[in-house]
């Protein structure tokens, strides 16, 4: 039986487990919570409350992938299973990384082979823990996701309570990724892979993130949320630290080498989704 380990099973994990249930895949995910292990076991997944032993869990897994983000010591699992990951067999491994480790360029493209020079924290830390699952010599996939969007995750909640602003930071752009996206493409790889390609996952489309409040607050028959210069901007630093890089990210490689045809291939397909999603 083919079997997914996946360790930090979070929101793109999900969306990947809801294609591979109703496919006869096992699925086994680490979730911290009782509570969340409970609603796992809804979705047809076997839950096991982080931190734990997944020794039995590896051992019958025949794909895994890891999605938890890195804190101070690098990837939480690696920090203390990196031995007992290396004596491994998996025929496929996935590593959830960002598009955040090839910083900032001033809206313009990058790619794959891009050099990796990322500007913040938090794009370091995905940098490090990258080379921590490449020591380990399994076969890697390493996959670097744009801003994630989905069910649950879009704009209209903050557009229609009014609390959504729009903030102008002239040339700012940013490449964008439904889960729904997330999820084929992770299968795709896992169906066919590749040890040691890496792939941006991202939608055709990279866009200011005002044009993207905008057009939800149009769906919704609203008038678009007020503009805000960054400048002026109140924002948290997670927040503001997306706004210190600007790119556009290349995807050609997901659809030359796996063959993927966009379920959204721009932002406006994906809230069009979601909005009739909720009706």
């Amino acid at each position: 039986m083919k079997t997914l380990l996946s360790l930090g099973h979070g929101y793109s994990a999900q969306a990947l487990a809801h294609r591979l249930v109703p496919e006869g895949w096992r699925v086994i995910g680490t979730t911290r919570t009782p509570a969340k292990a409970e609603a796992l076991r809804r979705q047809g997944v076997e839950p096991l409350i982080w931190p734990c032993d997944i020794g039995p869990a590896l051992d019958a897994a025949t794909h895994v992938l890891a999605s938890a983000a890195p804190g101070p010591e690098g990837d939480p699992f690696l920090a203390v299973h990196a031995s007992r990951m290396a004596e491994a067999r998996p025929e496929w491994v996935g590593y959830l990384s960002t598009t955040g480790v090839y910083g900032d360029h001033g809206g313009g493209w990058v790619d794959e082979d891009t050099p990796l020079t990322p500007s913040t924290e938090r794009g370091r830390a995905r940098v490090e823990a990258e080379a921590q699952w490449r020591a380990l010599g399994l076969p890697l996939h390493i996959f670097r996701l744009a801003g994630i969007y989905g069910p649950g995750r879009g704009p209209f909640e903050k557009v229609r309570d009014g609390t959504a602003r729009r903030i102008i930071k002239p040339g700012q752009v940013f490449s964008r990724t439904h889960v729904d996206d997330i999820a084929q493409v992770l299968r795709a790889s896992m169906l066919q892979p590749s040890p040691g390609a890496i792939y941006n996952v991202c939608d055709d489309d990279p866009a200011p993130p005002e044009d993207v409040l905008g057009y939800a607050a149009e769906l919704l028959g609203l008038p678009p949320p007020p503009e805000v210069p960054y400048d002026e901007a109140e924002m948290t630093p997670m927040a503001r630290s997306f706004y210190a890089e600007s790119k556009r990210v290349r995807n050609d490689r997901i659809k030359r080498d796996l063959g993927i045809r966009l379920i959204h291939p721009d932002y406006r397909s994906g809230l069009r989704a979601i909005l009739s999603a909720e009706e």
